[in-house]
């Protein structure tokens, strides 16, 4: 096999799979700062899912009681983001730095028993006949079925947050709180409610990360995934429906510098390495000041601003 079939064969599973948990972050990133609120925690929210995920899948051999775990070890610590941010009315940014760091700390204490620990995991999803398909079929062999919750995920929420009343109300919360409590709202219910999802979701990346993308677990593994969520947030334009190519932005980076890695090419694997945040961050900048002006929520605007 030469270099280039190395780089691109199999290139769109990989990129799909290397986005996946990264694409539930920015779901439930989406979602909390839909209704004005940051959460600088999603990093240490999937870092809890992930160990809580790996913990479930290692004691249980099941990746679904795994994903569940995840998910509820992410909620658990953005509860806490909303009982500081919201309910206590503290900063916002030290909010989520804390939970940050306590989902670090968390997840590096109680997981060091799992590292080096064998989990059994998804298998990939049978295509039938469709993986007899050109092209088609080999994309949707490699498929498992974290990578089709995330991409079902993303209409589900586009369609809810924008065909519905609830999700009417939500967006409302995030342009005007003042608004929309004289309209009968809760602004602070309403954002509770988006700050537990997010941390639902984003937990729920973490696992898929340990429990199906790498199968393993290690101290810090989520390696800034949080962090680049929070920031694509506004590559998406704060809208689900542009969530999964922003997603595919740092999933195709990160297949592509491990593939030239397998590609025995020149450039030093610490450069590589970074590809996927250098191309984020390189994103980020080019689309911040017309997002800002065009697509951000009024009321997140005013927290940017303090």
């Amino acid at each position: 096999m030469d270099s280039l079939e190395i780089v691109f064969s199999g290139f769109l599973i990989s990129a799909l799979r290397s986005a996946t948990p990264l694409l539930l972050a920015l779901l439930g990133e989406c979602l909390g700062q839909r209704t004005g609120i940051i959460n600088l925690g999603t990093e240490g929210q999937m870092l809890i899912g992930a160990m809580a995920g790996y913990g479930a899948t290692a004691a249980f051999g099941n990746p679904w009681l795994g994903l569940a775990a995840g998910a509820g070890a992410g909620l658990s610590l953005a509860s806490v983001h909303a009982t500081l941010a919201i309910g206590a009315r503290a900063n916002q940014f030290a909010s989520g730095l804390a939970v940050w760091m306590l989902g670090s700390g968390l997840s590096a204490y109680f997981g060091a028993a799992f590292v080096g620990r064998k989990i059994a995991s998804f298998d990939s999803v049978d295509a039938g006949a469709v993986a007899t398909w050109p092209i088609v079929g080999s994309l949707v062999s490699g498929v498992t079925p974290t990578v089709l919750i995330a991409l079902l995920l993303v209409p589900v929420i586009g369609i809810w947050m924008y065909r519905t009343r609830t999700g009417l109300r939500w967006r409302a919360v995030g342009e005007s709180p003042d608004s929309a409590r004289a309209a009968g709202v809760s602004p602070a219910w309403v954002q509770v409610q988006a700050v537990l999802a997010g941390g639902l979701l984003s937990g729920l990346g973490g696992a898929a990360l340990s429990v199906d993308y790498t199968r393993t677990w290690a101290e810090g593994m989520s390696a800034g995934r949080g962090l680049v969520a929070v920031g694509l947030v506004i590559v998406a334009r704060w809208n689900p429906w542009w969530t999964l190519p922003a997603a595919l932005l740092f999933g195709g980076a990160e297949a592509l510098s491990l593939r030239l890695q397998a590609a025995n090419t020149p450039i030093s694997a610490h450069l590589l390495h970074t590809l996927p945040y250098v191309v984020s961050l390189v994103v980020l900048t080019l689309t911040y000041v017309r997002a800002r002006a065009s697509g951000a929520p009024a009321g997140l605007t005013a927290v940017m601003d303090r």
